[in-house]
């Protein structure tokens, strides 16, 4: 992480965020308001700057290089369901061909973004742990809570990516530096690597302690969707549990919020989460439904633009299109499937609408939906032979927009049969949602091969050097202890 010796560069970040949104109220989301600039000297010594400083995190984890939508496109990308066009480096073309360097932008703005993300969340834990009379006890937790889901978010974005699997060694590998006090100034800049072991233990323990002071739900939809609640903790935990075999965990974290054993499947505590009748809503605007668990929000006032805004690069732009030697013509992808009216034709190849909003791009960005949850359920379901109830959850997922499909009985019998039709069903209702190149990463699976006549890219196995992202320059220069 690279400082400002002056001044610490993402104190200034939270700050700016501060000024920004501090006249926010919690029914504006993070729907930024512009006031006048405030210093570091008197930035919690308001209610309404409290939870300007909280809001200034959600900004920072919704800027365009995390989950503002670049980080979704990088992890979608390194996948084998999308192809190329243009070779623009500005749109993850170097996470598409795995040809990234320490120098390379996705690599940079990606690190930045994350631990910008994290020193905001650190910043605001530290203000607020010892206690203030500015807020209530009960609220400062609260924020607290929010502040460790973030870094969890964050330190989970970056280890899935910058670090070698969890499940190739236990996680003995060299992970990230675990940065967990506020940086103000430039003396901590070297801080060596924690294992990958170590980062996870702090995402589950942030994660752990989020859920215990998180709020069951808010007063609005807008805010149960944008805004972290005990089930968004409970929800994110599947997935990090997912991610290293822990499948007695995930089975634990789901059944909080999927108590039933058979369809339909819905939370009973907290938030009511479930699946919508209609996937096409949740991505045409209905970005409040109780299937989104987290979402980045944006609005015609606090919108990325070009470039920077991944409806732009995958329908405006058409940067790349469905691989027709990937899932989208898999037998379990049939033309009837409502999913399919999320691609757009255009002459002979496909391409993915779920961003489908115009300039500015005010589409909601997912960070986990429900289907999520219950795929990762019905994965670890299998894993622990729980066949029942692991294709009970798959079929709620997949006749939700195809109702009269019927899984072979084969493929819901078999243990390894069952763990293949939940990984094709992952690719087809989390297209484009940021899990591609992350399962395959946590399966230990190679980077695949794709391409077409024009532009094609090798295969990567699990032992090459950039199979994960190699860590960036900024960070090199600035921390003497990176090895």
């Amino acid at each position: 992480m690279k400082i400002n010796t002056k001044r610490n560069i993402y104190l200034i970040s939270a700050l700016f965020l501060v000024s920004t949104l501090n006249s926010c109220k919690r029914d504006d989301g993070l729907f930024p308001v512009p006031t006048t600039a405030i210093s570091d000297k008197n930035v919690f010594d308001t209610p309404a700057r409290i939870e300007g400083v909280v809001n200034g995190i959600y900004k920072s984890l919704k800027g365009a290089n995390l989950y503002g939508g670049r980080y979704l496109l990088y992890q979608d990308v390194r996948g084998e369901d999308f192809i190329n066009v243009t070779a623009n480096s500005y749109t993850a073309y170097e996470s598409w061909n795995n040809s990234y360097s320490s120098g390379s932008n996705d690599i940079n703005n990606l690190w930045s973004a994350a631990y910008t993300t994290i020193n905001g969340a650190n910043i605001l834990i530290a203000a607020l742990s010892p206690g203030t009379d500015v807020i209530s006890a009960e609220l400062s937790k609260a924020y607290v809570a929010e502040a460790k889901f973030l870094r969890a978010v964050s330190y989970f974005s970056l280890v899935t990516v910058f670090a070698q699997p969890y499940n190739k060694d236990q996680g003995a590998s060299p992970g990230l530096p675990l940065r967990l006090q506020a940086e103000v100034d430039g003396n901590n800049n070297d801080l060596a690597r924690s294992t990958v072991a170590q980062v996870y233990k702090q995402i589950l323990s942030d994660l752990d302690e989020a859920e215990k002071d998180l709020p069951e739900n808010y007063a609005t939809a807008l805010l149960n969707t944008t805004r972290a609640h005990k089930n968004s903790a409970r929800a994110f935990k599947t997935r990090v549990y997912l991610t290293i075999n822990n499948y007695a965990k995930v089975l634990e974290e789901a059944k909080k919020i999927v108590p039933q054993q058979t369809a339909p499947f819905k939370a009973q505590q907290g938030v009511a989460h479930e699946l919508q009748p209609d996937i096409t809503t949740i991505f045409g605007g209905s970005f409040t439904s109780t299937e989104s668990i987290l979402s980045m929000p944006a609005s015609t006032t606090d919108a990325l633009s070009g470039q920077s805004a991944i409806g732009y690069i995958y329908l405006v732009n058409k940067e790349y299109y469905l691989n027709p030697n990937g899932i989208l013509n898999d037998m379990q992808w049939r033309q009837a499937d409502k999913r399919r009216s999320l691609l757009q034709a255009t002459g002979d190849k496909q391409y993915l609408k779920k961003y489908a909003k115009a300039s500015p791009y005010v589409d909601y960005i997912p960070v986990i939906r429900y289907a999520e949850v219950l795929l990762n359920y019905a994965e670890a379901a299998a894993q622990a032979e729980q066949l029942t109830i692991a294709g009970a959850l798959l079929k709620a997922v997949h006749q939700r927009s195809d109702a009269s499909f019927e899984f072979p009985v084969a493929a819901l019998v078999s243990k390894t049969a069952i763990l293949e039709a939940i990984a094709k069903e992952r690719r087809i209702e989390l297209l484009g949602e940021g899990l591609r190149g992350h399962d395959l990463l946590r399966q230990l699976k190679e980077l695949p091969a794709k391409g077409d006549a024009n532009i094609q890219t090798p295969s990567v196995p699990t032992t090459a050097q950039n199979y994960i992202f190699p860590a960036p320059n900024t960070e090199l220069a600035a921390n003497k202890l990176f090895n």
